[in-house]
């Protein structure tokens, strides 16, 4: 048996009599809510027949619009569910910034709720054969979904990853430029919605879209990141094992 085989079999062995530990139950449930999170990627195709001019008086079912609500309604939950897994760890480097994340989670949960209120209502519209007299009032309703998007899903992303950046990277729990892509990620997020209110670039523009790469990378990496390492040895991992 060569060298290889017997680093592997050990490897294998060690692996095998480690069981897992309530810390690496909360870092992969955590990742696995992250993931998830990007469920609602399909909703930018699904609520486009939303924003016609005629969609309530034209033909066609409204499966997509709801199929599009229930994926958000689930990364509002996974979105909450977030910053409660973690909130047990991070309050060990800063609890008021802890704090401070599930509270910014639960308002842009808060935010994707009412969006979704808004689409659903102008789906009732349509379904209730409101007819023309309904158009003014879809079209407003669209119009406030937009607008709370704007707030909810490009503006509060920005200021959770912030805390959660800042608190990663000071407790050393994910590697350095991980945490720092999320510190720096909200700066372009922060000026596109700016940019955006002061119409400056349109909300659906390429440009509103880039500003929002650097967010998606860090939530997406931070979550494939738990799921396979987990978090990194440090003292606040080492107090909560000896807990």
């Amino acid at each position: 048996m060569n060298t290889t085989q017997n680093i592997a079999i050990r490897m294998e062995a060690s692996t095998a009599s480690v069981p897992m530990t309530s810390l690496w139950k909360r870092s992969l449930t955590a990742g696995i809510l992250y993931i998830l999170t990007f469920v609602s990627i399909p909703t930018l195709a699904l609520y486009g027949p939303v924003h016609a001019a005629d969609y309530i008086t034209g033909p066609g079912p409204d499966t997509a619009v709801i199929i599009g609500a229930i994926l958000e309604i689930i990364v509002a939950l996974a979105g909450i569910s977030t910053a409660v897994v973690l909130y047990p760890v991070l309050k060990k480097q800063n609890e008021s910034a802890a704090l401070g994340l599930v509270a910014a989670r639960i308002l842009e949960s808060g935010t994707i709720f009412v969006g979704v209120a808004f689409l659903l209502s102008i789906v009732t519209l349509r379904q209730a054969a409101s007819g023309t007299d309904a158009l003014v009032t879809g079209h407003a309703l669209a119009a406030l979904y937009d607008r709370i998007f704007l707030l909810g899903q490009s503006f509060m992303p920005a200021i959770c990853d912030l805390l959660l950046g800042f608190m990663l990277y000071k407790s050393r729990l994910v590697p350095k430029g991980l945490a720092v892509i999320g510190m720096v990620g909200a700066v372009p997020l922060v000026t596109g919605y700016v940019a955006i209110l002061f119409g400056v670039i349109g909300q659906h523009s390429p440009l509103a879209g880039l500003s929002a790469v650097l967010v998606a990378l860090f939530e997406f990496s931070l979550g494939v990141y738990l799921v396979v390492k987990g978090f990194r040895p440090s003292g606040i991992t080492a107090s909560m094992e000896s807990e």
